[in-house]
């Protein structure tokens, strides 16, 4: 199953985001987020917290295992750049571009232990038993 997480508009050039992503694409979840927190670049923390979006995100909305998650599929795209200047002589100026990157991470892994259909299904029954204890109405329906 695949589980994607992504950062949009993260103010680092995406050029730099390339470097660091090129050190971890394809690996172990695991081995990924030891490598990202040992290096001393820049990138790495939006790339450690896009990771950990979506190892949350494949843990707990699809059940999948920890241990059995890989980077399938690491993607850093261009964001838009704020345009700012510099002054030079004769009331000139020189164009600055802030750059910003978008970063997009698939993850792959196996199913847990616990179905995620049935974990859903138990939660919604139990929000129904309490509205009923409380004398409330049922979710969806219109008095």
């Amino acid at each position: 199953m695949e589980v994607i997480a992504k950062s949009k508009y993260v103010r680092i050039s995406p050029k730099k985001v390339r470097l660091v992503a090129a050190a971890i694409r394809h690996l172990p979840l695991p081995e990924a987020e030891m490598i990202l927190t040992k290096l001393s670049k820049s990138a790495t923390r939006p790339l450690l917290l896009t990771l950990k979006q979506g190892k949350a995100n494949a843990i707990k909305n699809f059940g999948l295992k920890e241990e059995t998650l890989v980077i399938k599929r690491l993607e850093i795209g261009k964001g838009p750049s704020y345009k700012r200047i510099r002054p030079v002589s004769r009331g000139q100026w020189h164009p600055i571009l802030k750059r910003t990157s978008h970063i997009t991470m698939i993850l792959e892994g196996e199913k847990g232990k616990e179905n995620i259909k049935e974990h859903k299904e138990d939660k919604e029954d139990k929000e129904d038993k309490e509205n009923k204890e409380k004398g409330g109405k049922k979710r969806g329906t219109k008095s």
